[in-house]
């Protein structure tokens, strides 16, 4: 570490044995990105980075993501040195239950921490997302001589977070948008778990980065405090293009035994190599979780900084608030996350239509109903807006240099899409949707389940949900997705049977906690006689008894979601002719049902009724919990078949006719297995 002064020498050795020890403790950990990387973490943290140790969620900081976070212990060594609400105890229960310092970082568990990190890739494409929310923040409120919104989204990433795919989707769309306030630091070690980079990574990463439109930068010398400063002040010089800073690193760098090899990365140093490594870096043989007095009052200066920088701020926003009071109210509002009053006052009711119209469309309606009293709301497609419908009218496309629009365009990049959507909501005060088609979730299935860990706000519009696409075939019709998506804990998942209940989906996703996929078919759909059925309202119950057929105790009942609600009630009345009352149950959304009373759970499925029939155009997994074993399930549990809709619908069974059938078959069974017992006695 030749050119580096004494005191920052000491600082930076501060955090990698820092580091290696909680490691060390663990038992378990990743060393060494920590101990390579510590150089520009600690240049970025004491000299670049504006935060506030005392508020880590003052709304004009710097977000920092470690997108490699594996490297956890870098975070949590740096959170505690500069004052964050983390103590050295804590660090010391690493990996241990109950901590807050877990083996990966998870928002919500330690201050500080931005976002859940961990699946290579997803931290630099969320970080996408963070900027463009600042982006769209800084255009809608920033005034002359008062931009309440100014800051810079950090990242350090690895080698596995450039080879993963979503990086390159996420990187090339940054690029697009000329992102400028994005700087990512690449800790390029040309490391592997398994070996040395050139295994598998030979391609020129900063040639493909300067290809995506991005500023790349270069430190030959991880150590280089200098050269790292330099280049730090260059990405900030550079307006238009983020940029990506490549720093030559040494895995596990201070090991004499360990540097530069793999062993460094994915177990810790241990003892002895530990001892080692301290008497390499002129480390005194004192203790674990020795903390010099001059490296810590360097670092804890971060703490009076952290709070000047925001009083500045604050001083800011109270002149922004003197000279523009509306915009100030509607910044607050944003940014607490709260609704403003009457958001929902301009969403029509839909009148009873028997030619119907599709859900989609009716999910295009209300986006632009409500778009008007929630200017946060904005979303997009990949590359399908005109078919998910999510396109808000008049609103304006978010493009470089019109950063106010409202319709985000993803193009092809479903993966990236989610990410970003995370990152968005993450960063606070917007409300983010993205689309496609259910068939293809698949590709963003990370992201998703990421954003129900973290408990996102963020809303899916996936369209074409079933058999019914048609002659596009098996390869775009959904037949597993949707019970997949119900295995996400922390996902609310809807499937709204029509136009009125996509009202009332739309409202759950705005007002419930965490993440919500609407699923949506793309045919139109018959809207329901609300004075004849039950209220679409009922919708936020998960569940609702739609028809009066049997009172509080029918003889059978039909479950259904979607497309096929309509299909049940037909067959109900051809039921009622023949003797048979038959209860239809409108189930869009199994979360919301099992949060509800268990009482209500049995007004509306009554435990004494066995015969049950559960119909939708996807897979049975998870139905049997409601039909229980005397039940019959109506499902598709193959792939499909390239054919028109109503073919398809009548081969496969989703039929009044079956419907009818399997009714009539699930409620003689009782009565059948009566007679077999009364055999048996006689």
């Amino acid at each position: 570490m030749n050119g580096v002064n004494q005191l920052d020498r000491l600082c930076i050795n501060t955090i990698r044995v820092l580091a290696a020890e909680v490691v060390e403790k663990a038992k378990s950990g990743h060393p060494g990105m920590p101990m390579g990387a510590a150089p520009m973490a600690y240049v970025l943290w004491t000299k670049f980075l504006r935060h506030n140790p005392a508020n880590p969620s003052w709304a004009d900081r710097d977000r920092f993501v470690l997108s490699a976070g594996h490297g956890s212990a870098l975070l949590y060594s740096l959170l505690h040195l500069t004052g964050y609400d983390l103590s050295l105890e804590e660090l010391m229960d690493f990996r241990r239950w109950g901590s807050r310092t877990p083996g990966h970082p998870e928002y919500g568990q330690t201050p500080g921490v931005e976002v859940t990190t961990g699946p290579l890739g997803q931290g630099l494409s969320s970080a996408v997302g963070m900027a463009m929310a600042e982006r769209f923040l800084a255009a809608h409120f920033n005034r002359p001589g008062l931009p309440i919104v100014d800051h810079y989204t950090y990242v350090i990433s690895g080698d596995g977070d450039l080879m993963e795919g979503v990086t390159g989707e996420a990187a090339s769309l940054a690029g697009h948008l000329k992102l400028g306030r994005l700087i990512c630091l690449y800790d390029d070690n040309h490391m592997m778990n398994e070996g040395d980079t050139g295994l598998a990574f030979t391609e020129d990463r900063g040639k493909r980065f300067e290809a995506y439109g991005w500023q790349v930068l270069q430190v030959e010398d991880g150590n280089d405090t200098v050269g790292l400063e330099e280049a730090f002040e260059a990405a900030l010089a550079e307006k238009e293009k983020p940029s990506l800073i490549m720093v030559r690193t040494c895995i596990g760098f201070g090991s004499p035994h360990k540097q530069g090899q793999a062993a460094a990365h994915g177990e810790p140093l241990g003892t002895e190599e530990l001892k080692h490594t301290k008497e390499n870096l002129g480390w005194p043989q004192v203790p674990p979780f020795y903390i010099p007095d001059q490296a810590l009052a360097h670092f804890r200066r971060a703490v009076e900084k952290g709070r000047s920088r925001e009083a500045e701020w604050q001083a800011l926003l109270d002149s922004y608030t003197r000279s523009f009071p509306a915009l100030a109210q509607e910044f607050q509002q944003w940014t607490s996350g709260r609704l403003p009053a009457g958001w929902d006052s301009n969403v029509s009711v839909f009148s009873p239509n028997e030619e119907g119209m599709a859900t989609r469309d009716a999910s295009g309606a209300f986006i632009n109903a409500v778009s008007g009293s929630l200017s946060n709301l904005l979303g997009g497609s990949a590359d399908l807006g005109p078919s998910n419908r999510t396109t808000i009218k008049g609103a304006g496309d978010f493009a470089a240099g019109h950063y106010q629009g409202r319709n985000l365009h993803f193009g092809v990049r479903e993966h990236a899409m989610g990410s970003i959507l995370n990152g968005m909501a993450l960063h606070g005060g917007l409300i983010p949707y993205g689309a496609t088609f259910l068939a293809f979730i698949d590709y963003m299935r990370p992201p998703i389940r990421l954003a129900a860990m973290m408990g996102l706000k963020v809303i899916y519009v996936f369209t074409h949900d079933s058999i019914a696409v048609g002659e596009d075939g098996p390869t775009h019709q959904p037949v597993e997705q949707l019970a997949s998506l119900r295995l996400i804990p922390g996902l609310t998942v809807i499937r709204p049977a029509d136009a009125n209940e996509t009202n009332e989906a739309w409202r759950a996703a705005l007002t419930v906690k965490g993440p919500v996929a609407l699923i949506l078919p793309s045919q139109k759909l018959p809207v329901l006689d609300r004075w004849k059925f039950a209220a679409a309202g009922g919708l936020c119950r998960g569940a609702y008894t739609l028809n009066r057929a049997g009172g509080s105790t029918p003889d059978a009942i039909i479950l259904a979601s979607g497309s096929e609600v309509h299909l049940a009630l037909l067959a109900a009345e051809r039921l009622q002719k023949t003797g048979v009352a038959a209860r239809v149950v409108s189930m869009p959304s199994w979360e919301l049902f099992e949060q509800q009373p268990q009482e209500y759970r049995q007004a509306v499925l009554p435990p004494q009724v066995q015969a049950r029939v559960a119909v939708e155009a996807g897979s049975s997994q998870g139905w049997h919990r409601y039909t229980g074993a005397g039940g019959e399930i109506i499902s598709i549990d193959r792939f499909g078949v390239s054919a028109p809709a109503d073919i398809l619908f009548d081969k496969f069974g989703f039929t009044v006719e079956n419907i009818v059938e399997k009714t009539l078959k699930a409620v003689r069974r009782p009565l059948m297995r009566s007679l077999n017992e009364d055999k048996t006695l006689e």
